[in-house]
């Protein structure tokens, strides 16, 4: 049985389940069905050609499911758009890519993306959560007879990379892909039931998305957050009692900061996650103080979930003598290190590249710019990035991303941009900027605020320093280690 077969027919089992709860309410699969077909109708409707790329607007929320579900399940070639962005960077998007149909919840519906659809003909669905519903947008109930995008040759879902093996972009999933999605959920979880999730991943990444069809398949009910919040959470918890959770190592900072007991988790037996390197000693602390085993993983877009991780069985055994691993390769994934440089593999013990070998993604080894150790065991050990980026509460920031967007303020000549540690998040990235002569100078305030309109909200700089002169090199580059200082220096 292949994946949407696998998908549909578990769409259409056990209409009274529970699939999903929201904001204390529960909707039952039947619900999701019927949200699925109503939007599939209205781009009927719509006369949206069927081979037109669809951009959804995501939010961890049910309508955004069902829709998501909805495309999925009737082969409509889906790319997903981070809700995070401005709506100044939501529009330049739309115009960019040029969807038959925008699917949007209400508040996202803003004029920059309204103007968006309406420059480029495009129908409009709009979700609402206050009343249930799922409407064409008044005025955009039909798609104009214009030239839309689409995927050529075999249709799936694109997803904006977070980062992992280079610059963002967006990778094509072919819908049969999916199928490897929900084997790297069930992989690392060997010998548990299908247990309730709470959500801590944003469905519009691959965590999420491999969460959503996985949780579909195997039976899950899955809460819904609209963000992370640990009072949320742990009511959630409290009201499910779940055998395990999941996220990035930011849940486990925010919960042993907010003084969540042990009471509280008591249910909780393994928390699993990945998204960025979890320290050895955040999971002492955390083991110690919820008696929870932390199953840990690598995993990224471009290899459609997770390649690399710890399972319970391994666990047992190598706890203590493989103490900040990332795992082993899952079954049927080939790694090696490569040398940074020539790019030739490299024996066990030594740091280079990760490399990996995914059969239902590509026959080819797929490099990556995470700097690796591999051990005789098989037993992989993360050891940073090459490329600088920046690790924040698992959400990929590359500096050049963020001084690019720097440099479009006209009273900015150059910046550089570092990422500070931070107990949160793990890192954060922050700015120094030299303004060019002749021009109004600009406070960091208003440099953050322009950020945000450029920018999604995760590369926005925690903090910016406006400097008469940028520290630089013997060679004029930016001095990163001297502008880390100055940051040091002021905390």
């Amino acid at each position: 049985m292949d994946f949407l077969e696998q998908l549909c027919g578990a769409l259409d089992t056990t209409p009274d389940k529970i699939v999903f709860e929201y904001r204390s309410r529960d909707y039952l699969l039947s619900e999701v069905n019927r949200f699925a077909n109503h939007m599939i109708t209205l781009l009927e409707r719509g006369n949206v050609p069927s081979e037109a790329r669809v951009g959804v607007i995501v939010r961890n929320r049910p309508l955004h499911a069902a829709v998501m579900l909805g495309l999925i399940a009737h082969g409509r070639a889906l790319t997903t758009l981070y809700a995070i962005q401005s709506p100044q960077a939501m529009g330049a998007e739309i115009e960019e890519t040029r969807f038959g149909a925008v699917i949007a919840d209400a508040r996202d519906w803003t004029p920059e993306v309204e103007a968006a659809v309406k420059a480029t003909g495009a129908a409009a669905i709009l979700l609402d959560h206050e009343t249930n519903s799922i409407e064409a947008a008044p005025g955009f109930e039909h798609a104009k007879s214009v030239p839309f995008s689409s995927i050529e040759g075999e249709r799936g879902i694109e997803i904006l990379s977070s980062g992992t093996t280079g610059k963002p972009k967006r990778i094509l999933f072919p819908f049969r892909m999916l199928g490897r999605a929900v084997d790297s959920v069930a992989a690392a979880r060997t010998g548990l039931d299908p247990e309730p999730d709470i959500l801590t991943w944003p469905y519009g990444g691959i965590g999420g998305m491999c969460n959503l069809v996985a949780g579909i398949i195997l039976g899950r009910h899955t809460t819904l957050l609209d963000k992370f919040n640990v009072p949320e959470w742990v009511e959630a918890i409290r009201k499910h009692r779940p055998k395990f959770l999941s996220g990035p190592p930011t849940v486990a900072r925010m919960a042993l900061d907010a003084g969540v007991t042990r009471e509280d988790m008591a249910s909780v037996q393994y928390f699993f996650g990945g998204g960025a390197a979890f320290s050895p000693e955040l999971q002492d602390e955390f083991e110690a103080a919820y008696d929870i085993k932390v199953i840990w993983a690598y995993g990224a877009t471009e290899f459609c979930g997770t390649i690399i991780s710890w399972t319970p069985a391994l666990y047992e055994t190598y706890r203590d003598t493989k103490r900040g691993a990332i795992g082993k390769a899952l079954a049927g994934i080939s790694l090696r290190v490569t040398d940074v440089d020539t790019g030739e593999p490299l024996p066990p013990g030594e740091v280079g590249y990760l490399e990996a070998i995914v059969p239902t993604v590509s026959d080819d080894w797929i490099r990556t710019t995470d700097l690796m150790v591999i051990d005789e065991d098989g037993f992989a050990f993360h050891r940073g990035r090459g490329d600088g980026a920046i690790v924040r509460g698992g959400f990929k920031v590359l500096p050049e991303k963020v001084v690019a967007a720097l440099q479009q303020h006209p009273s900015v000549l150059d910046a550089a941009v570092v990422g500070l540690p931070d107990a949160r998040l793990g890192e954060v990235p922050v700015a120094a900027v030299e303004l060019r002569e002749n021009m109004p100078r600009v406070a960091a305030e208003e440099l953050r605020e322009h950020m945000k309109q450029t920018i999604v909200a995760h590369h926005v700089p925690a903090q910016i320093l406006v400097l008469d002169r940028l520290p630089r090199t013997t060679s004029l580059k930016a001095d990163l280690g001297a502008i880390r200082q100055l940051f040091l220096a002021s905390t």
